[in-house]
């Protein structure tokens, strides 16, 4: 067994896209096109606009706080909650509280395929 560190000292700041108070951690990245990181974000961290590269998939943890796609309006996202945006799609997430996120991002990412739809 091999045991390894993913929290938020180990990470390194976002800084791009005019984001705040927001730190990834990479976990993996398999040998195919697939990335998975943790995203920490504190008390009123932001993870700035940006179009998404690859099919993205960001799972919420812990904690609570807000996400968008190209549309202004902020869609309020819990643990347990998770967003998704496809390639060139527009994007942002933040929070008030803080809030931890796995980001899952690569191309043939189907969300329908294995994840029941929130409403909203």
């Amino acid at each position: 067994m091999k045991l390894f560190r993913f929290d938020q000292q180990v990470g390194r700041k976002i800084d791009r896209f005019d984001s705040a108070h927001a730190t990834i951690s990479r976990i993996m990245q398999t040998p195919g096109p697939v990335h998975i990181g943790c995203i920490h974000l504190d008390a009123s961290g932001v993870v700035g606009y940006h179009p998404a590269v690859v099919p993205q998939l960001f799972l919420v943890v812990s904690g609570e706080g807000w996400v968008r796609g190209e549309e202004e309006e902020r869609i309020p996202i819990a643990a347990g909650q998770a967003a998704f945006w496809i390639t060139g799609e527009g994007h942002e997430s933040g929070t008030e509280k803080g809030m931890v996120a796995l980001v899952i991002e690569g191309e043939g990412l189907d969300p329908d395929s294995f994840m029941p739809l929130l409403q909203v």
